[in-house]
């Protein structure tokens, strides 16, 4: 990171945890964008990232599922929906310095990671955790002493706090920038679904 990066605005996290009550599933990404990019006050709220055209696609065979007519998400929709199917989001950021304008996973110095033990306890029924991006991968790697897997590789630890067995991987990111068409993308979070009982 540049030397001076400690002169640069501090960012904490903008959203609280997504945690349904039976949650299964939790999906990580690295931070929000900034505020100017979101379409609505929640996970993935950038109009151009294709997470929930993914979401889309695999639960409904649509890949505008989770749009309105005017381009933004349909926030209760998504809720309603992650409650449903036991699906947790949050990020691996806790609190971040912004090393160029921009959302890029690349120029992003987390200062402060999640805290995953405190997330973990309000989801005992959590076995499985997916990364969305190489940096979030690698916090996450960190908090549980692990290697950082490749895309599609799951990696299985054994969470020390309470002993259950832990289940990672690393998807596709579902930013624009990521060059995979969406389909593709779905195809590997598909495969997510499947192993954690949420699709047949």
């Amino acid at each position: 990171m540049t030397a001076d990066s400690s002169q640069l605005p501090l960012e904490r996290h903008p959203f609280p945890p997504f945690i349904p009550s039976d949650a299964k599933v939790l999906i990580m990404g690295t931070f929000p964008p900034k505020p100017i990019r979101w379409s609505m006050e929640f996970y993935y709220p950038n109009k151009t990232n294709d997470f929930w055209r993914v979401m889309g696609i695999i639960f409904y065979d649509d890949v505008n599922h989770f749009r309105l007519p005017d381009g933004t998400f349909d926030e209760p929709l998504i809720r309603k929906f992650l409650e449903e199917k036991g699906i947790a989001l949050h990020d691996t950021g806790a609190a971040v310095r912004r090393l160029k304008d921009n959302a890029s996973d690349k120029f992003l110095e987390i200062v402060e990671p999640v805290d995953l033990n405190a997330l973990l306890e309000k989801m005992p029924d959590c076995r499985y955790i997916a990364t969305t991006g190489e940096k979030a991968a690698g916090v996450i790697a960190m908090i549980t002493s692990s290697s950082v897997p490749n895309i599609g590789e799951w990696i299985e630890v054994t969470w020390q706090p309470d002993g259950r067995l832990l289940e990672m991987t690393r998807m596709p990111s579902t930013s624009r920038a990521y060059p995979l068409a969406v389909e593709k993308k779905a195809d590997a979070y598909r495969e997510l679904f499947r192993r954690a009982g949420l699709l047949d």
